[in-house]
């Protein structure tokens, strides 16, 4: 499957990967605990400078934060339309800000770190018979699949394009609910024949 990680070296590359987990943990918490505009601006240009940071590493993400930006100016538009502007741009900012973050994190951290981190978490919950390793896998298997749509949602817009000169647009929901669930199913019949879960 696809992968948001970009193998393009960053300053945030070295950095251990429950450390940025418990960072993106604790930034998103500060963002919904605030409701001031200018605070959130603040964030928000820590952001943009988190971003440029990482130089080539985001190639492979903005067309996902693209999205992400259209959705927090809809959002904010819809409730500039209702009359309520702070809403407006509170809800802009913590959405763009949190996706940034989240971002930084998924182009800058392998999955299996990821993992790792899981199940280190989860692992005193073990003694109970809680099923950590089960847990953590269906955690990753999310995060994966959430990273997997994005990428193959940009091969289909980059075939389309190619094919007509236009974005695919709503054409691509169809093709790509397929290919997820055919990729859903490929990967159910792995883990059901190798770990028979």
């Amino acid at each position: 499957m696809g992968s948001l990680y970009s193998e393009f070296p960053t300053w945030l590359h070295g950095w251990r990967a429950g450390l940025k987990l418990l960072l993106l943990a604790m930034g998103g918490t500060l963002l919904f605990l605030t409701s001031s505009p200018m605070l959130l601006a603040g964030v928000g240009l820590f952001c943009v400078i988190l971003w440029f940071s990482l130089g080539q590493a985001t190639q492979i993400a903005r067309r996902l934060m693209r999205a992400v930006i259209i959705a927090a100016l809809l959002v904010a538009g819809f409730h500039a339309f209702m009359g309520n502007y702070e809403l407006a741009a509170v809800s802009a900012l913590r959405l763009t800000c949190a996706s940034t973050l989240g971002v930084a994190l998924t182009i800058t951290t392998r999955p299996s770190d990821l993992v790792e981190v899981l199940e280190w978490l989860l692992s005193p919950l073990a003694k109970l018979g809680f099923p950590v390793e089960r847990v953590a896998m269906q955690i990753a298997l999310m995060l994966r699949f959430t990273e997997h749509f994005f990428v193959q949602w940009k091969k289909l817009d980059d075939a389309h394009r190619l094919r007509t000169g236009k974005s695919g647009g709503l054409r691509l929901i169809a093709p790509l609910t397929i290919h997820m669930l055919q990729a859903t199913r490929r990967v159910a019949d792995a883990l059901w024949a190798r770990l028979g879960f």
